[in-house]
């Protein structure tokens, strides 16, 4: 099991939408990510700077590298892009963060 770390950038005055989208994720995206071996997700947001930061564990053997092409998560994206701080072909500006510290 590995964890990741990174941090993304939401649109000021979007953090009540953000929350409501993420209240009702689609259980198909839910599926995908699963599938690929991604669990123990977490998204929190510092209200003061709209910047989100996301940890995830991945399983062993996880296919976490293919998600950006399956098209569930393509609609997602999408679905976020007016959102979100995006690429132009609305994948999220993702900054990886490493590790510096873990206690169990």
């Amino acid at each position: 099991m590995t964890r990741n770390a990174f941090k993304m950038k939401l649109k000021p005055g979007f953090e009540a939408e953000y929350q409501k989208r993420h209240d009702q994720i689609w259980p198909e995206l839910s599926k995908v990510l699963t599938e690929a071996g991604v669990c123990d997700y977490s998204i929190f947001l510092d209200a003061e700077t709209s910047t989100l930061f996301a940890v995830q564990k991945l399983a062993d053997g996880h296919t976490a590298d293919h998600l950006p092409s399956h098209p569930v998560v393509r609609k997602w994206w999408n679905y976020m892009a007016d959102i979100m701080e995006v690429h132009p072909d609305h994948s999220p500006v993702c900054i990886p963060l490493p590790e510096v510290f873990y206690k169990t």
